[in-house]
Order: C-alpha cells, then sequence, then structure tokens
C-alpha cells in the first residue's frame, strides 16, 4: 500500500470548512486505496483527518515525538504509531514512509513541513509529490508569492512546478497520481 503524508494544522481553524476538507480528503485517500501518514495528534483538523481515515477503514500511521505524545496529543486508535525523540526525525521518518505530501490549512508547522519537502524535492534528496489543497483560497497567498520568486529569479520555473495545487481532494490526487513513487529518501548523513 502507498501512503499519503498530510501536513495540517492542530487547530480547525475558524470556518467549519476547513474541518469538512479534511474529511473529504480522508474519505478520498482510502477511496483511492491510499494510507495516510501524519503527526499522529488527536487534536485540530490533524485529529479530524486521522480520525476519518480510521472511521472508513483505512490505514493511519502517526509520526510524533515523545514530549508531544507525553502532552496526551497522540491519537490513541491509529493503525501504527511511531514515536521519535525529536521534530527532525519525526519529518524524516514521514518521509521515508510515503509516497506523496499534501498541505491542508494550517500554522507554522504546516508551512514548514510543506517547504522542507519542496525543499527536498528541488535537491533531489526525493522524487515524490508535493501537493497543496486550496481550501477557500487559504494558500492563495503563499502561491502568489511562489509566483513573486519566479519573478525575481529566486525560484526557477521548473522548481515552481514542484507544487501541484487544487481546490479539492480528487484533482490534487489526480495530480499526483503520474509522481507518486514508494522509492524513499536519500540519506542527508
Amino acid at each position: 500500500m502507498q501512503y499519503i503524508c498530510v501536513f495540517c494544522g492542530s487547530s480547525p481553524g475558524i470556518n467549519p470548512e476547513y474541518a469538512s476538507m479534511a474529511q473529504r480528503l480522508g474519505q478520498t485517500l482510502v477511496q483511492q486505496g491510499y494510507g495516510l501518514v501524519y503527526g499522529g495528534g488527536n487534536i485540530g483538523l490533524m485529529g479530524i483527518l486521522a480520525s476519518t481515515v480510521l472511521e472508513v477503514r483505512g490505514e493511519v500511521i502517526g509520526v510524533i515525538p515523545r514530549q508531544l505524545a507525553e502532552l496526551e496529543l497522540l491519537h490513541d486508535e491509529l493503525t501504527t504509531t511511531h514515536i521519535v525523540k525529536t521534530m527532525h526525525e519525526r519529518k524524516a521518518l514521514m518521509a521515508k514512509l510515503s509516497s506523496g505530501f499534501i498541505s491542508l490549512p494550517g500554522g507554522f508547522g504546516t508551512l514548514e513541513e510543506c517547504c522542507e519537502m519542496l525543499t527536498w524535492a528541488q535537491l533531489k534528496i526525493h522524487e515524490k509529490p508535493c501537493g497543496i489543497l486550496n481550501c477557500l483560497g487559504f494558500f492563495d497567498g503563499l502561491l502568489g508569492f511562489l509566483d513573486h520568486q519566479v519573478k525575481q529569479g529566486f525560484v526557477t520555473p521548473y522548481n515552481r512546478t514542484l507544487v501541484l495545487e487544487a481546490t479539492d481532494p480528487e484533482s490534487l490526487l489526480a495530480l499526483m497520481n503520474p509522481h507518486l513513487s514508494s522509492d524513499g529518501i536519500t540519506d542527508l548523513a
């Protein structure tokens, strides 16, 4: 089975549509035969997404640092749970276990994880697709900024194409499917 890693908020956000989109993505992943890899939490969009995948009998792998697990933020019904020491270990393992990446709305952590996976793709550390599920135009500012980076010569037009974007899960997965890979990541050590 291939797994898609999803980065998203530990908050549900202020608009109920964010939670609805997380549920829709979870259902679509299972319908299309994918498992979920995510940050292991039971709160916010993370918890909604994981619970939805489990409710429709999908597989969920959670990767969470021990410190967060000890704060009782760990979703306790996951198919598989990996408890790691650091956030760096978390991202590396999530990347290794996944065939592609999707970002839902979220905060600093979501943005950082999304950008790190894009950077790794740019550097050829992995060749896995990076998708943004642009619910309610949440990522419009970021996508506009990426275009600005291209215009200013800091991002190549080719590297800008590494960011796949859609407003619904079905369209995003259709863009990602030709690029999905079960290959691991190149070891940076």
